[in-house]
């Protein structure tokens, strides 16, 4: 058997993955950041992004909202504000929060919270990537 790492994924709404993995990419503070097995132990930031992962020599994706991941002993643990696997992602509902991000950063009205809506462009954008839209 290959050598492999758990890849625990939590919200606080719910875990949304335990499983074994051969190894995982991941949107850090610092730029994509991959992890193998026997990886140095860490903690990191995440960005809104997606998580590449792979599992039985196939690579999945996940799309997360931030948080932090730690890395020790062949185990990583990833906290997350939000977290889909591909498969439960609506894409039409996600091209629509696009539609509705996009709108909303062309109108340069002082109501429009345009932090709030370059966050929600990026959620949906990785959203949308990882379902490979």
């Amino acid at each position: 058997m290959a050598a492999s790492l758990t890849m625990e994924i939590v919200t606080p709404e719910r875990k949304v993955f335990s499983e074994e993995v051969e190894a995982l990419v991941v949107p850090a503070t610092e730029g994509y950041l991959g992890v193998l097995p026997n990886h140095a132990p860490m903690i990191t930031g995440l960005e809104i992004g997606v998580v590449k992962y792979t599992q039985a020599n196939q690579e999945k994706n996940l799309a997360i909202s931030g948080g932090f991941m730690e890395v020790i002993d062949n185990k990583v643990i990833i906290l997350a504000d939000t977290a889909e696997l591909s498969g439960e992602i609506n894409v039409l509902r996600a091209q629509e929060a696009k539609a509705r991000a996009e709108k909303r950063l062309q109108d340069k009205s002082a109501l429009v919270d345009q932090i709030r809506a370059q966050q929600a462009l990026h959620r949906a954008v990785a959203r949308l990537r990882a379902t490979g839209k």
